[in-house]
């Protein structure tokens, strides 16, 4: 184990799990950071994206994994599929916990491909680092915990006062480990330039053989510029120039390697005027801005997309949080039809708790800029917890009844 390891905020939770299930299933992009932490805790590993590895476990998948020892790491499994039902068969004949930890950056119905409904594997997602675990605070209890226990008055104030500038710096830093943390701006743009490249040209092409690149580089140039957006799928099919069967089969694809995060809209009977179109994001502003080519200037100086990456951004932050969260929190947006009305982020607890979030890219911030998340209250009542509008601007301070301004740096505060 290397000295230089970041805890993320996912270790807890799956040590926790290993110690009750046998098997344990690490999903998120790639690059995210998970066969470095499955390897931790790992007796062996079998790297099944290496040919040799490859072939061998194919050859005889029942073979190669037993009587290693154990917590075995098949990293990268769905290079090798077959080896889901090696791990079934061994771990139907012992169950024992923290046999098998599977990591892979491809989404896949394992409930169908494994072993339905006997609750011996159990889905942990792992996206990219948040600021709080760059910060060596992944041990914190996660900031929705808080509030559920301490209302709005739980939102931390921030360590230092960053402004718009600095908010992009970290943005553009990503979320992905190694460019985040070892690489300067023009190698960390070659980085993701390279990433964006390898999931069009071979990652595409190893689910799903016969893709034509180029369009798929149109469809992800179109949902980079609508990222926390509701455009109409009419609207995307048009401007990527491709019909419907195509484009949901390339959104498909981008979700199915978890760089595409559907958010559905929340609904309440009540609300019956609600959207319920879900809203997209790629999963990191930094990858946002390496499909489109946008540098820095013309992120501050342009229209449209500063805001659209500062909610990519704090989706980002809050999505890494969710699955260590002991409240089994959805994350949400909501709409009211016409757009009317409007919330950004919505969080909703297994036992119908709500946390409602908005995101402004700007340093002052009025009860205006709340009313969408006082309409909110009001409607649902005691289940309405908390309501923050997250700006760029240094200072928290109330806004009504529950809901306050806070910096986005209260998210990792």
């Amino acid at each position: 184990m290397g000295t230089d390891y970041i805890t993320r905020i996912a270790d807890g939770l799956l040590d926790e799990l290993l110690g009750s299930f046998p098997a344990i299933s690490l999903v998120g992009p790639r690059a995210a950071g998970k066969t470095t932490t499955a390897v931790r805790r790992a007796a062996t590993v079998l790297r099944l994206d290496d040919p040799e590895v490859r072939q061998s476990v194919a050859a005889a998948p029942d073979a190669m994994i037993a009587r290693l020892p154990e917590p075995i790491v098949l990293d990268e499994w769905q290079e090798v599929p077959e080896v889901l039902g090696a791990v079934k068969r061994s771990v139907d004949a012992d169950p024992a916990p923290g046999r098998f930890i599977l990591t892979g950056s491809v989404r896949a119905e394992l409930e169908n491909r494994v072993w339905p409904g006997t609750g011996r594997i159990l889905q942990v997602p792992m996206y990219g680092m948040s600021v709080r675990e760059r910060l060596g605070r992944a041990n914190l209890a996660p900031l929705i915990d808080r509030i559920l226990a301490g209302g709005v008055g739980a939102v931390g104030a921030p360590d230092e006062r960053l402004n718009v500038r600095d908010y992009l710096d970290l943005m553009l830093e990503g979320s992905f480990p190694e460019p985040a943390l070892r690489m300067p701006g023009g190698s960390r743009r070659r980085w993701f330039a390279g990433y964006v490249e390898q999931m069009i040209t071979r990652d595409v092409p190893a689910i799903a053989p016969r893709r034509d690149p180029d369009l798929l580089r149109r469809y992800l140039s179109v949902l980079a510029v609508n990222t926390a957006g509701i455009a109409a799928d009419s609207t995307l099919w048009s401007a990527a120039g491709v019909n419907s069967k195509t484009a949901q089969a390339y959104q498909g694809l981008f979700q199915r390697m978890f760089v595409l995060d559907m958010i559905p809209a929340w609904f309440s009977n009540p609300l019956k005027r609600l959207t319920k179109a879900p809203k997209r994001y790629l999963v990191d502003p930094a990858l946002v801005a390496a499909v489109l080519g946008l540098g820095r200037d013309a992120i501050l100086y342009g229209p449209d997309m500063l805001g659209r990456l500062l909610d990519t951004f704090v989706a980002a932050q809050i999505r890494a949080e969710l699955a260590a969260s002991s409240a089994d929190p959805r994350l949400y947006h909501l709409r009211e039809e016409h757009g009317r009305k409007e919330v950004d982020l919505l969080v909703e607890t297994a036992g119908g708790a709500i946390v409602a979030i908005e995101v402004k890219a700007a340093g002052t911030v009025t009860a205006a800029d709340a009313r969408h998340l006082s309409w909110l209250r009001d409607e649902v009542g005691d289940s309405f917890v908390a309501g923050i509008v997250l700006h760029t601007g240094p200072h928290i301070f109330p806004l009504g009844d529950r809901i306050a301004a806070a910096p986005v740096s209260s998210l990792w505060s």
